[in-house]
């Protein structure tokens, strides 16, 4: 099922934003080539809210023990991370973003 998340314009290149939708967390992205990526919302080290982290290039780095994500294919990339965060399909059309869960 598709799901609306926002508009384009409410994540900024290079950033994300946080989405909350039947009781699961998730992070949105925006690439600096203006690809739109999605991901579950909390490190798998330590259930931290990613939205709050640091996106540099196409890594999220969690806020509380600096672990790494590449946020367009979930891999694990840096200790103390070591499990891959979960990643869900995106599309936009004119200026809305939607994501597939279920």
């Amino acid at each position: 099922m598709w799901i609306e998340v926002c508009k384009v314009d409410d994540i900024e290149a290079e950033d994300l934003i946080r989405f909350d939708h039947d009781g699961q967390t998730f992070a949105i992205y925006r690439s600096e080539d203006d690809e739109y990526f999605a991901t579950a919302g909390l490190c798998t080290h330590e259930k931290v809210h990613l939205a709050d982290g640091l996106v540099m290039g196409d890594i999220i780095e969690c806020p509380k023990h600096n672990g790494r994500f590449n946020y367009k294919t979930g891999e694990a990339k840096g200790a103390p991370v070591c499990v891959n965060l979960k990643t869900f399909p995106i599309k936009t059309d004119a200026d809305t973003v939607w994501m597939m869960i279920g």
